[in-house]
């Protein structure tokens, strides 16, 4: 999406491909820039989302569901525990853990730690618990829960962090993250967002807003990647989609998307998404 100059009028202008046909929508701007222009990025990229792209990931939900509706018990078991070890792999080692796929699927399924950093073993061990316990979360996401999954990753290997929120400033390259001063404030408002939206915004949409708008608040002093990401699962599983791993070896094009802005990120997660999940738009 760009904003378009045409002999001193603004447009919005977006492209998609729709039945194989690029399509462009534009939006009156009018001669200047408004103080909302943010908002009405928003709501436009929603409406060409809502021509291009919803239907399909409506049908990925449909089709996703179909396939697991027919495994047994048992299957849908190994079936999140291998989820539980590519999430909780790729997760951590964006964040510096040393413990490769194959150490991760060690620990978590033969009870075999490798000889690394206690710190990165026992971050696994825990980090996994939490991906379980956030797939079966039955309260709501608020400030509660979200204190709860990081003293549950961190309570055994930063006792001092775990589950409080900083009260100190910290810098993540060149972003300074917000006053801890206005943390109580930004993070009512951030779950007052989500409550008035969980039930109308495409759930897609959903989890990549609030993930952005999660990190930029950046609460925690250390482990806001892995509380943000897990934010992610919560909105996807909890409403029937499946599951979007960040993973590793793609971290670059995640923090470039990150230091966009948040319709930019929105594109990108919605272009990963489709990506990783293709297979169920032929089903």
């Amino acid at each position: 999406m760009e904003i378009v100059n045409k002999k001193g009028f603004l447009y919005l202008s977006y492209s998609f491909r729709k039945e194989g046909k690029v399509v462009n929508r534009k939006k009156y701007l009018g001669k200047t820039i408004s103080a909302d222009v943010e908002l009405i990025k928003e709501v436009f990229l929603r409406q060409c989302l809502q021509e291009s792209v919803f239907k399909k990931i409506n049908l990925i939900k449909k089709n996703f569901g179909k396939e697991w509706n027919r495994y047994p018990e048992t299957i849908k078991k190994k079936i999140l525990l291998d989820l539980s070890i590519d999430f909780t792999y790729n997760t951590n080692a964006i964040e510096g853990s040393t413990i490769t796929l194959e150490e991760t699927d060690d620990i978590l399924k033969r009870k075999i730690a490798p000889n690394k950093p206690i710190r990165d073993i026992q971050e696994t061990i825990n980090h996994s618990k939490t991906f379980l316990k956030v797939i079966n979360e039955k309260s709501t996401l608020n400030l509660s829960t979200i204190l709860s999954w990081h003293k549950e990753i961190f309570e055994q290997t930063k006792t001092d962090i775990a589950g409080v929120l900083r009260d100190y400033l910290v810098r993540v390259g060149n972003y300074l993250a917000p006053d801890w001063q206005d943390l109580k404030n930004l993070m009512k408002k951030f779950f007052d967002w989500y409550e008035k939206n969980r039930k109308i915004m495409n759930p897609i949409e959903l989890a990549a807003r609030a993930h952005y708008k999660f990190e930029k608040i950046h609460p925690f002093g250390d482990g806001n990647g892995r509380i943000g990401r897990l934010i992610i699962a919560y909105i996807l599983i909890k409403n029937n989609f499946p599951l979007l791993i960040i993973e590793y070896k793609k971290r670059k094009s995640y923090y470039h998307a990150l230091n966009k802005t948040e319709n930019d990120f929105l594109n990108y997660f919605i272009r990963r998404y489709l990506a990783v999940h293709k297979k169920y738009l032929s089903c």
